[in-house]
């Protein structure tokens, strides 16, 4: 079944809401009731946020593919599974999408709709990690595509949160998210003025993958040369 672009623009908004609401209101409950637990506080966030990736795939995959992130839909610009004229209005619906999720986060929990972030997010160190989580995320969703496409949201929430722990930047790997959370002054924010450094990694990560995944899944030759 084929849907119209303005459908799978609403289900990328829609979707990306409600991964960044996720993101940001399970760090506001988190934050609440951790007592000051970091750890205990980073592992109710992922456990929401890898859950709500594995529904929101599996509820709008076959209606948009389910992309929710821009270096996602760049890849798949790259790789020639998305129009080129739709590409930068998908991005734009997922940022949209991201922004209002942040906000109606904040609305639940009684805070200011909009807010800067004050939140110390940079360095090399958590740039590449940025590029790390990027790249695997897109490295996962690549190979599931090839593979097993049945498998998609199951890997990419059991890998995002993986990720959450192995990466220095807690895996953002998306920059509607990390646009999102730069508008929220709680637990998951990231100051504006960091933000530009994590998605030029991020994006980097994406297309580093889409390189190095389409060389790996293409079939040699070598063997039948020799």
């Amino acid at each position: 079944m084929t849907f119209d672009l303005t459908r799978r623009l609403c289900a990328e908004a829609l979707g990306t809401f409600f991964l960044v609401m996720a993101v940001v209101g399970s760090g506001i409950m988190a934050a609440k009731l951790a007592g000051g637990n970091e750890a205990l506080a980073l592992l109710c966030n992922m456990v929401s946020v890898g859950a709500v990736l594995f529904v929101i795939i599996t509820i709008f995959i076959s209606i948009s593919g389910a992309h929710f992130n821009p270096a996602v839909s760049l890849a798949m610009l790259l790789r020639g599974a998305l129009p080129a004229g739709e590409a930068l209005p998908y991005m734009f619906m997922q940022i949209l999408g991201g922004c209002l999720g942040a906000i109606v986060a904040h609305l639940m929990f009684g805070l200011e709709p909009v807010q800067l972030a004050q939140t110390a997010r940079t360095g090399a160190g958590q740039w590449l990690g940025e590029f790390i989580a990027t790249f695997g995320l897109v490295a996962t969703i690549i190979g599931c595509v090839r593979f097993n496409l049945a498998a998609i949201p199951s890997a990419v929430g059991l890998y995002i949160s993986s990720a959450y722990w192995f990466t220095s930047s807690t895996s953002f790997a998306n920059p509607a998210v990390t646009i999102g959370r730069a508008i929220t002054d709680t637990y998951s924010g990231i100051a504006p003025a960091h933000v530009p450094a994590f998605l030029i990694a991020q994006l980097v990560g994406a297309a580093a993958a889409v390189v190095i995944l389409g060389w790996l899944l293409k079939p040699g030759s070598d063997a039948q040369e020799n």
